[in-house]
């Protein structure tokens, strides 16, 4: 007897479309890297990259043909020229896939977390693996080269200890108490990201076609950059050394490398990880002024976002995820059907 086919869950199709559509931008970024990058190291980190992507591509391609689901678009060879000029330098590549990494091995726990078939699962934590594998080898050869900024150091306690005051919690007026490690840690990850984010749109405020998408790449850029500032601004008070700017390592290409719709997929995706981030340090940050902060910048995403998707949709660039059957629509037109029979 054969066994009974198990059909996906509404979690199990999500991960595999959104890994579709994260892979398929991986690829049309990877292949433009490898034509410009000449550290040797960089390239073989690019090479792994690549074959990783493609394979996941062609195995979630599989699972959906497998369910009778369609393919997503995905982005393509059609949304950037590798033959453009070199629009970043060499140690921005290995920060990007640093960042990169992360997010998939973000992306890849919450899948497993999140699957309940077994080939679903292996398939899952597979992929984790493989990441975690890319991590530490981009990891390593960033602290090899020297360009890794570290996070502050703190002092070790004497001996552990347990709050005895509730002034542990406030921020806002009087003696602050120092940060944890928690919150530092935290604050520095999401400067690292945000760093990505303003040289990214530096670049692609440079090479972008459309004035719409410039002006909001633009917009996108003083947002990131007035966060910046306000996470620095915390370190000063604490006396704490802050991430380094990468910046500098964006050329003066203009040059159309990317499309738009590339553009705004990196922007929009990048801008919702970094939502989720935030409202991860706001669920482990003790002081009330640090949490205030968090929620003010976190609502300024938002509004971004939306306005990121608005734009993609006008343009037609924004692809509709699986969705689940409308049954106010199905149960209208079968009212509407009954009706004419009368």
């Amino acid at each position: 007897m054969e066994p009974t086919r198990i059909p996906l869950t509404a979690p199990e199709i999500s991960s595999l479309w959104t890994q579709y559509m994260f892979d398929t931008m991986s690829i049309c970024f990877i292949k433009y890297a490898l034509e410009h990058v000449e550290d040797q190291d960089t390239i073989e980190i690019y090479q792994i990259a690549l074959e990783l992507s493609e394979r996941h591509v062609q195995q979630v391609k599989e699972f959906l043909k497998g369910e009778g689901l369609p393919i997503p678009h995905g982005l393509s060879k059609e949304d950037v020229n590798i033959r453009a000029p070199r629009l970043f330098q060499d140690p921005f590549y290995l920060y990007y896939m640093y960042i990169m990494s992360i997010q998939g091995l973000t992306g890849y726990s919450l899948s497993v977390g999140t699957s309940v078939r077994a080939d679903l699962r292996s398939y899952f934590i597979h992929c984790n693996t493989e990441t975690m594998q890319l991590f530490d080898k981009t990891m390593e050869t960033m602290l090899t080269k020297g360009i890794y900024s570290r996070a502050p150091v703190i002092m070790p306690a004497v001996a552990t200890d347990f709050v005895k005051k509730e002034s542990f919690l406030t921020g806002w007026f009087g003696e602050r108490r120092p940060l944890t490690a928690m919150e530092i840690g935290d604050i520095t990850f999401n400067m690292n990201k945000m760093h990505l984010h303003v040289a990214l749109k530096l670049g692609f405020s440079q090479v972008a076609a459309s004035n719409k998408v410039r002006q909001y790449i633009k917009r996108g850029m003083e947002i990131t950059n007035k966060h910046i500032a306000t996470f620095e601004q915390i370190f000063r008070e604490e006396k704490l050394n802050s991430p380094i700017s990468w910046q500098s390592q964006v050329t003066d290409s203009t040059t159309s490398t990317f499309s738009d719709k590339f553009i705004m997929y990196q922007i929009q995706l990048s801008t919702q990880i970094a939502v989720a981030f935030y409202g991860t340090a706001l669920s482990v940050t003790a002081r009330h002024d640090l949490g205030a902060k968090y929620i003010g910048l976190t609502s300024e995403l938002v509004r971004y976002a939306e306005d990121g998707a608005n734009l993609m949709i006008e343009n037609g660039w924004m692809e509709e995820p699986p969705k689940a059957s409308d049954r106010r629509a199905l149960s209208k037109g079968k009212d509407e059907i009954l009706d004419s029979k009368k």
